[in-house]
Order: C-alpha cells, then structure tokens, then sequence
C-alpha cells in the first residue's frame, strides 16, 4: 500500500498571521508574502540576555521567522544553570552563554544568522543599539533593565508639539521570571510607560541590618551576607569582592557554613550562597516557555501589524492553577527617562558655566548648583569634590563642543530648586536646541540665550 507524503512548511502557522487579512490587525498591516519576506531579510532584532528566558527567546524568535538576530551576555555557562537553559550541554560549562547559545540555535533552525557578543551591555557604544528594529529584554536585573530602557528612550526625539516623532522610537519587548510568576511587556517609548515609569511595580531589595548579621542571625542568608558583607573586608582588607570568581564564592560559602554551625543553623548549600550573594531569582523552565512565547508573539505583533498589541502588561501566575492578567499602566508625563524634557534653545557661543547659570534663571527650572550629564558622561558635578576637580576645565568650554556638536539632544541635570520657599533636590530632562545649526529653525522659546 502506497503513502503519499505530505510536506507541510515551518511557516505554516506562521503564514496564517502574516499572509491573510483579520479583525483584529494594525492599522498598518497589510497581508502578504512580501511582509513575510521582508521580515526575514530587513528585521534586527537584539535579544539581551542568554539565560533561560533567552534561550527560550532566541528559540522562539527564530521560529517566527526572524532570521537577524543578535544576542548580547556577560557570563559563562555554570552547572547550575543546565536544568533550565535549554541550549546548554555539560561540555559547555565555562563558555560564553551568548556564544554557545547562538551557535546552538543556529544549527537547529535553517536560514537564521544570530551574532553574539560576549561583553557586558555597558561596553557596547550608543549606536549599537539602534542599529534594531525591536530590542527584547531577558534580563534578571533591574538595573540591566533600567540601562537599556535609558538608552532606548535617548533615541527619542519630539516635535515641537511634544509628539514622539515615529522614526526615532525604538520599541521594546520586556520579559521577567521568578518562580511560578512571570510578566510580558511592551514598551514603545514616548507612547506607552517606559520602564522608570513604572519602576514602583518593582520590590525594594531585601537588606538585612549589619547588627543582625554580626550577631543574631536567624537563617541560611544571614550567615551567607556576613561572610560576604563583613567577614570578606575583614580578611581581604582592601580586595574586591568578585561574585563571578569561582574562588571567592567558594571562600564565602565555606565562611557561611562555619557561621551557621556556630549558631545551629541548617541550609546553607552552595546554590543558597550564590543565590543570596549574586541576587538570584529562581526560574522554572516551564514559566520561562510561557513568558518566552508572550515576549516573540508581541515582537512579531510589532513589526507586522498582525494585531494589536499588548496594552502592555500581562502578568501570569501558575502558583495555584493558571492565572493571567492584562493591565493597561499609564505613562508618566513627566517621566525623566521617556518625556519630552524641557526644551532650551542656545546660542553655539554659550560655555557649561553660562549655562549652569540660566539653569537658575529659567522660570520652569530654577535650578541652582546644578551636576550636568550627556549621554552618560560628567561634563560638571558639583560633589564629590573629586569629581568636581575632574570637571571643572569643562566650565569654560562651550556646550555645543562638550556635546559633540550636536545641534539638538538630551542633557541630564541634577540640583536644588527653592521653589515655594521650600529646597528640593530636582533631577530633570533638557532638550537642548543649538540656533542656526544644520538648519534648525529658531523656537520662540521660554530659557533661549
């Protein structure tokens, strides 16, 4: 008896999103074989992270037919991490996780090209960065988050109107595990609340006083963080601590258990010390499918118009059962990182000290002894006094030279307003606006010099 073979393509499913019209799609979809090929061949997408919601994330984003793909991680593969990070082998303990990671997908799904760097994403210049369509997050760390969302939003730039001009946005895909508990967001900046917006959603850090972890502890992490906190220092006077450096974690975990002995306390394993020490959340394999699988789906919402996206916060908790909830969080108007800032027109004539001065003079600001940043760089701080040493030749420069001569982007400024007869220490936004500079047209604006 004959068998006929049936072929049935990977991009099946795939081709029922993108190749025929629906209800539910963007104002901007329009359906076809070209969208889909376009997608393969002119869509970036980086993915940062290469733990187990980026492995999961690297996976997925190469099934949905994305096939430009680069992955950015600091660290090597440990033991520890094989019962969930898919991509991994035994022999690969050691290696870089973005390198075997991409390597692994690669040989597994025909067609993508996925580019890793194996360097911390503090390291990598401003303009990486928006060489992507979409930038997905697979972080642990609030503060890897906070950096990236910073950078994300220093792309964008605003009308005079205060509308977010469209082609300087650059969306991002969020996603977070810890346990049984996950989320998904989407984060288009100047639209949507970026993540400082709702930084609140976030639990302070657990911080155990030093007196407790001196001389009453009471648990496994207490006994942990006072070798780590307290017992280090007191050995290793003047040496840094380093988390990454498998003799220093072994030292601590060694210190750790004779605290707990001396105090009859069970629990301390090496995991528990790595975990207390390093701030790790625990994950589960199966959450960071699900969380995986939200996080490619929006992508590709994103770039296809295939549907509305997320609006934009979806949370999901297998606890007890199956329970997922969409929140629609509002954005926050005056938000440091994503608004629009204050926007000030100088003169290419005007020096940092002028400029620190009319920041005292501004009606809206009022700002005295103001620290002023760009792009991550110390042009002036007014403490430490190291680093006012270290900044004061910049006073006498002109502003437009300190920011590369660039006719119009972001300074940072921190400092006191006395506004209400009241002092406040004040962090704000400015949009700085140079006359007469590759065409920018002058602005009948309140703070021009």
């Amino acid at each position: 008896m004959a068998h006929s073979t049936v072929h049935v393509s990977r991009s099946r499913d795939l081709d029922k999103l993108l190749l025929r019209p629906g209800h539910l799609v963007g104002p901007t979809f329009d359906p076809g074989t070209e969208l889909r090929d376009d997608i393969q061949e002119y869509v970036k997408i980086l993915v940062v992270g290469a733990g187990g919601l980026g492995c999961e994330l690297l996976k997925d984003l190469a099934l949905s037919g994305f096939r430009n793909l680069e992955v950015i991680d600091m660290d090597r593969i440990e033991v520890s991490n094989l019962n969930r990070q898919f991509l991994f082998r035994l022999q690969d303990v050691g290696k870089p996780k973005a390198e075997v990671a991409a390597k692994r997908v690669m040989e597994r799904v025909a067609g993508v090209n996925i580019v890793p760097h194996f360097c911390r994403i503090e390291d990598k210049e401003l303009d990486f960065y928006n060489d992507f369509n979409i930038i997905v997050l697979g972080l642990d760390s609030i503060e890897a988050r906070s950096y990236i969302n910073s950078v994300a939003c220093g792309f964008l730039e605003y009308d005079s109107d205060d509308n977010p001009r469209e082609e300087t946005v650059k969306p991002m895909v969020d996603g977070g595990t810890e346990g049984f508990k996950g989320h998904a967001r989407v984060i288009v900046p100047g639209l949507t609340p970026c993540f400082e917006c709702t930084i609140w959603l976030f639990p302070p850090q657990v911080k155990f006083p030093l007196c407790t972890l001196a001389e009453t502890p009471r648990t496994a992490a207490h006994c942990i963080e006072y070798a780590h906190l307290i017992k280090w220092d007191e050995v290793h006077s003047g040496k840094t601590f380093d988390p990454d450096e498998p003799e220093h974690m072994q030292w601590v975990y060694s210190e750790a258990v004779k605290r707990a002995e001396l105090f009859g306390i069970p629990g301390v394993t090496y995991s528990l010390t790595q975990g207390v020490v390093k701030n790790i959340i625990p994950a589960i394999a199966s959450t960071n499918a699900i969380i995986s699988a939200a996080c490619a789906l929006e992508t590709l919402k994103i770039v296809s118009g295939c549907s509305k996206t997320l609006s934009n916060y979806l949370t999901y908790n297998g606890v007890e059962g199956l329970h997922t909830k969409v929140t629609e969080f509002v954005k926050d108007k005056d938000c440091l990182v994503c608004g629009p800032g204050v926007l000030i027109e100088l003169e290419t004539s005007v020096t940092l000290r002028k400029f620190i001065g009319l920041l005292e003079e501004h009606p809206k600001l009022l700002l005295s002894r103001a620290s002023v940043t760009h792009r991550g760089k110390n042009l002036y701080m007014q403490a430490p006094p190291v680093l006012e040493e270290m900044t004061r030749s910049n006073l006498d420069l002109t502003l437009f030279v300190l920011m590369d001569k660039t006719p119009k982007d972001i300074v940072h400024v921190t400092g006191t307003t006395s506004k209400s007869d009241k002092k406040t220490s004040l962090s704000m936004k400015l949009r700085l606006v140079f006359k007469g500079v590759d065409g920018v047209a002058d602005m009948d604006t309140a703070g021009g010099a």
